[in-house]
């Protein structure tokens, strides 16, 4: 099942914790050779050493910031000369109501949760063009599919990603590149931290008492991941089971 995966030069950003770091992970236990971006370099440098990666496959990377997010490109094409799989992971939560008007939240979001995306696309795409192959694997979440009072900005940043992969999947065919949106229901991660306003960081986390654990994630881009080349997996959308929305 996992012969698609051993040798995947797999680009993993915000991959300090949470999903990105349970997938890192479980590639690298799979054979892949994760290149792994994120702000926190400290906890970032220990993963790798914790997998077995060399230390200049760990990069600071913040994805708000194009520069960034070509730098960790670069750097994979600098080790490997390839790059085979990049998991644009890194995002943002901070849910407020509309009428707080908390507008650097808003602007957050949109240049993580969007922008990161399309700064990872852009970075590796002239790569996977020449190559004739490649997988573009973006993370969207359930909110992309249903909006919940005060997640208005943040499902709206959601939403530009599941389109934005749309587009994209049209868009690669003669290249032969696939492309899989993810969007996980509750699972336990730091997104909840960075949810500014204390009454709705309250009841978001008590939602996630039923969260499933991040290598629910990791399961999923494992199974995206090793379908034979003619097979695109474009779409996962999974919730625990106790999720009701």
């Amino acid at each position: 099942m996992y012969e698609n995966i051993n040798g995947k030069i797999v680009v993993i950003t915000g991959a300090s914790s949470g999903l990105g770091e349970a997938t890192a992970r479980r590639l690298a236990q799979l054979g892949a050779r994760p290149v792994v971006g994120a702000r926190r370099i400290d906890r970032l440098l220990a993963l790798a050493k914790e997998i077995g990666l060399p230390e200049a496959a760990a990069l600071q990377t913040d994805v708000s910031r194009r520069e960034d997010v070509q730098r960790l490109v670069d750097q994979a094409m600098k080790l490997y000369g390839r790059v085979d799989v990049i998991l644009n992971n890194a995002g943002l939560m901070p849910q407020s109501p509309l009428e707080r008007c908390k507008v650097e939240d808003w602007e957050r979001m949109i240049d993580v949760n969007i922008k990161g995306v399309l700064y990872g696309i852009a970075a590796v795409l002239p790569h996977m063009k020449a190559q004739k192959s490649g997988h573009i694997i973006n993370v969207s979440s359930v909110a992309g599919h249903k909006v919940r009072q005060a997640g208005a900005v943040y499902a709206a940043t959601k939403t530009a990603v599941r389109v934005i992969s749309e587009g994209l999947r049209q868009e690669v065919k003669p290249y032969n590149i696939r492309t899989t949106i993810i969007s996980p229901g509750a699972t336990a991660t730091e997104l909840p931290d960075s949810i500014t306003e204390p009454d709705i960081a309250e009841n978001v986390r008590k939602i996630f008492e039923i969260a499933v654990p991040a290598s629910t994630f990791a399961d999923m881009v494992v199974f995206a991941m090793s379908q034979p080349d003619e097979v695109d997996v474009n779409e996962i959308l999974f919730r625990p089971t106790r999720q009701e929305f």
